[in-house]
């Protein structure tokens, strides 16, 4: 074997090598980040959570898969950059999107909880085949209608500006005080979204303009852009007394536009933070997902 073949081959390899590494990815309105390796699974947190709810779950995945958990910058300790003013979740499913195709992510699994789980329908809605699959976590296309199936966001809209006000000008405790007095519980456990674990505030902007979409961001129309099949996990309840007791019946109607039947996981005994409320129940539902 000649000198200069095996300068060839060296050549070969080490372009090869330089294609096959990824710039780091940035962005001024995500954080993302990965730990394990294997087939991708990317872990998207709901409204004032950082990827720290996800940590007990991407634990438990790191050693067959490759996780990536995700961050909105102004939510917890994160500096907001460009999320300071606009729209949170359309430029953060569109960031999310990005990162998977500069990090040449081929067909990852979505799991989205509450407001995470809007932007990550909105993302395989966008993507289509780039998405390999979705699963929600007590998460509704239009979460007034878990309340009221027949409201609409004009019915709401005025709600919401109540409650953008309110943390704009009083803070967390103001959702928590009139969380029943505006008669709007997002996925029916409000109470459990501001003061349970999943709860950890971020800048008031941030929190307010995510607040507001949250409540009157409509996506069904966009079920039917869907390709990737859909789980959708929730908890609920037996007890008749129990606003979960409905939720199943509901959230059947909310997906019912799907082009494949949606896939319903019901965790008993979890509220809003089923991955928190219920982690084992939860996780034997994320191995069924990913199977």
């Amino acid at each position: 074997m000649t000198l200069r073949f095996l300068l060839a081959l060296f050549v070969l390899f080490a372009a090869g090598t330089a294609q096959a590494q990824v710039a780091p990815f940035r962005s001024d309105r995500i954080v993302v980040e990965v730990q394990g390796r294997g087939p991708d699974v990317i872990l998207i947190p709901g409204l004032a959570s950082t990827a720290e709810v996800w940590r007990r779950t991407a634990d438990r995945l790191d050693d067959r898969y490759r996780v990536h958990l995700v961050s909105v910058r102004g939510f917890g300790d994160l500096p907001v950059g460009a999320n300071q003013s606009g729209a949170i979740s359309g430029p953060v499913a569109g960031e999310v999107r990005r990162y998977i195709a500069s990090q040449g992510l081929s067909r990852p699994a979505l799991i989205g909880h509450s407001m995470g789980g809007q932007i990550a329908l909105r993302i395989a809605a966008d993507a289509r085949d780039g998405v390999g699959r979705v699963m929600v976590v007590d998460a509704s296309p239009f979460f007034p209608a878990l309340v009221n199936p027949g409201a609409t966001v004009g019915d709401i809209e005025p709600i919401a500006q109540i409650a953008y006000q309110a943390l704009i000008f009083f803070g967390d405790q103001a959702l928590v005080d009139r969380g029943r007095a505006l008669r709007l519980e997002l996925g029916n456990a409000s109470e459990a979204l501001f003061n349970g674990m999943g709860w950890q505030g971020g800048d008031r902007r941030v929190l307010a303009r995510g607040l507001y979409e949250v409540m009157t961001l409509d996506l069904r129309h966009r079920l039917p852009d869907i390709t990737a099949p859909v789980t959708v996990v929730y908890g609920w309840s037996r007890d008749d007394r129990s606003p979960r007791r409905d939720i199943d019946r509901l959230l059947r109607a909310a997906y019912s536009t799907l082009r494949r039947p949606a896939r319903f996981e019901p965790i008993e005994g979890a509220e809003h933070m089923v991955m928190i409320d219920q982690p084992t129940r939860f996780m034997a539902a994320v191995e069924r997902f990913l199977a």
